[in-house]
This record gives structure tokens, sequence and C-alpha cells, in this order.
């Protein structure tokens, strides 16, 4: 059976174009124009997928973005953005979107970040996705927790801890630090990160692996303590506490 995907666009010739582009490459799109429209559909007939513009009149794509993570309701989320700036790329991530991807964008990349994100929630379904090169801990008071650098987490149930302050984190913000805790010690180079988190390598001009890594940085950072996540120049990063 193909997968559903809720596309929410305001823009005619933009919303046209992408859904005809997935229904050519297997989905199966109920397309919207606007944030109400893509609420009141995602409340009636669940997708596996929802892709939200981010400025559309009324309701915006953050505002739907919210209200359905605020409902509990987990169902992936790629953001449609024209805006370039970190901070507003921080600003859909914080309201609970999974990815995103810039205007104007290749179709192809947009097909890319889909495969990932259904990829990802089938593995999250099925069982965790073994790590790199780490064996994993054992079963812990709240599950199988994992666990390095003061950090702690329950994949099963996608929890996590820097000491007893437990951490608020979006679906690939939690895979990427699952990722670094599973190889606490090893740097992971910038492809194998992007293959693991994305299962696509977006290329040396791609700032999205940064920018996860920053906001995960402004989440786990405490004052007075070391930095946990480590940038290696020309290389990717480590999960270390020096």
């Amino acid at each position: 059976m193909s997968q559903t995907v809720l596309l929410a666009e305001d823009d005619r010739a933009i919303r046209h174009a992408l859904e005809r582009a997935l229904t050519l490459e297997g989905y199966q799109v109920t397309a919207v124009a606007d944030g109400v429209e893509a609420l009141a559909q995602a409340h009636r007939t669940p997708p596996d997928v929802l892709v939200l513009d981010v400025m559309m009149p009324g309701i915006d794509g953050l505002q739907v973005c919210r209200v359905l993570r605020a409902e509990g309701d987990r169902t992936p989320i790629l953001m449609l953005t024209a805006l370039v700036e970190t901070q507003d790329r921080i600003a859909g991530l914080d309201a609970g979107a999974d990815d995103y991807v810039v205007k104007p964008f290749d179709v192809e990349e947009v097909f890319a970040r889909l495969r990932a994100l259904l990829r990802r929630t089938s593995e999250t379904n099925n069982g965790t996705p073994a790590p790199v090169d780490a064996p994993r801990q054992p079963p812990g008071p709240l599950g199988r927790l994992i666990e390095a650098a003061g950090l702690r987490m329950d994949p099963q149930a996608r929890r996590a801890w820097r000491g007893e302050r437990e951490l608020e984190l979006t679906r690939t913000e939690f895979e990427l630090l699952e990722l670094l805790v599973r190889n606490a010690g090893i740097v992971l180079d910038h492809a194998t990160i992007y293959d693991r988190i994305w299962g696509y390598d977006f290329g040396p001009g791609s700032k999205n692996l940064a920018v996860y890594v920053g906001y995960l940085r402004r989440k786990l950072d405490e004052p007075g303590a070391p930095q946990l996540i480590q940038t290696v120049r020309g290389v990717g990063y480590v999960l270390r506490e020096d």
C-alpha cells in the first residue's frame, strides 16, 4: 500500500507541482491550501507524513505543528520554508518539526527527506536501529537505558536526561543524540551521521547537521559544565566529557 502525504501549501503553483511530483513518486497525496484545512484533514484522516509550508495565511505551518504535537500526534513533519536564517529554522524544530527544506528546493531532496523520515518512523515502530560501532547497554530501571558522559537515554520510551534534568527533544534531536551516545568517544564523520539520521548525504554545503547540533547543545549544555558534543574540524562530531 502506498504511503499517504498531507501537503499544506498556499502557493497554488507550488502546491500543484509538488502534489503531481509526489503522486508520480507513488505517494497518495491530499493537498490543502492553508493550516485550518491541514488540521481538519489530519484529524479526519491521519497521514503517514505531513509536508507543511511555514508561511500560510491564518494558521501557519508552525502553529499546525504545535497543535499536533500538543495533542500527542507524533506523525513526522517536513517543513517547507523560504526563511533561511538559523533562528527561523530553529523555530520550526522547536515547534516539533522533524526536518525542513528551504525554498527554492529540488524535488529530489524533498523525496529523499520524506524517505528518511518514513524509514525512521518504521524503524522506531519495529525496534531501535543498531549503533554504528558500540554495544548496547544492559537494561536499566526505566527500560533499556544507554548512558554516556552524564547522559541517560531510554530509546523505547524516547526519553533522555542530563543528570536529573529531563531533556525535551524532537524526534530528530533524539535520534541524533542517541547515535552520539551509543558511539561516545568515537568521532563520527558528517557522511556517517547524515546516512544514519537522514538516510541521505546532503553534501558539504548543507547546514542541516550543524543546525541540529547547535540546537542540541542549547538543550544539553549547562553553565560551568563541559560541552558534551564536540566538533572535530573537517571531520565531524564526537560525544565526550573532557
